[in-house]
């Protein structure tokens, strides 16, 4: 039998990586961090234990990638769910219900994830990571930024803190108010990505865009007419 190429044993890695990330999802979702073991993952996954010393360093850089993998899959379909939008305005109104939902759908998991953040590692710079960054970039980039270096950290820096808020215990705020926050920051309309049921919060302005995406400059400032 003849050595299997460079590229397919390149594609069974990538596999292997998934399903690792995949099974850690599943696990920490079901039981939570402490209770779940690497042991416990690759035998979820499939996978030989050794495999994911030999991908990750240690399980609290595991768990980081496998919420990346998670939220650039989760907000990957969001933005390219039909019909499709080349709007930027729609495209953010998307991101950030899809990421608001998240936390809501994954309380668990994403609570972990956030504490893990706050340690002294902070990100782990790993692919998943990377294409989530620049899927935000780019939906930054279409929303019209003027400025993508400077206004993408922005945006997830509000997104983080909006996760936070929704799963902070004993005080969580309620989604709706965050997104008519987050929406009002960034000039969108309640009516676009996904609203929630209910309507808009008791005292939000209603915002009608009516200048193209490229006209808008900065998150935070109103240079789009309500």
């Amino acid at each position: 039998m003849s050595p299997r190429s460079a590229s397919v044993n390149e594609e069974l890695r990538r596999r292997s990586r998934e399903r690792i990330l995949a099974a850690t999802v599943e696990l920490v979702s079901e039981r939570g961090y402490e209770a779940t073991t690497l042991g416990d993952i690759a035998e979820r996954a499939g996978s030989a234990r050794g495999l994911i010393s030999y991908y990750f360093p240690g399980k609290r850089q595991l768990l980081q990638s496998a919420v990346h993998r998670l939220m650039h899959l989760t907000l990957e379909e969001a933005l390219e769910r039909e019909p499709r939008a080349e709007d930027g305005r729609e495209r953010l109104a998307r991101a950030i219900d899809a990421i608001l939902r998240l936390a809501e759908e994954r309380p668990v998991l994403m609570r972990t994830h956030m504490a893990g953040i706050l340690q002294a590692e902070g990100f782990v710079q790993c692919p998943e990571q990377q294409r989530l960054a620049e899927l935000l970039r780019d939906t930054v980039r279409r929303y019209g930024s003027a400025d993508v270096d400077a206004d993408y950290p922005l945006l997830r820096a509000l997104l983080m803190g909006a996760v936070f808020a929704v799963l902070l215990p004993g005080a969580p705020m309620p989604m709706a108010r965050l997104r008519a926050e987050l929406f009002q920051r960034y000039g969108l309309d309640w009516e676009r990505g996904v609203p929630p049921d209910g309507g808009p919060p008791d005292g939000t302005p209603v915002i009608r865009t009516v200048l193209p995406d490229r006209s808008v400059r900065v998150p935070g400032q109103s240079s789009a007419p309500s």
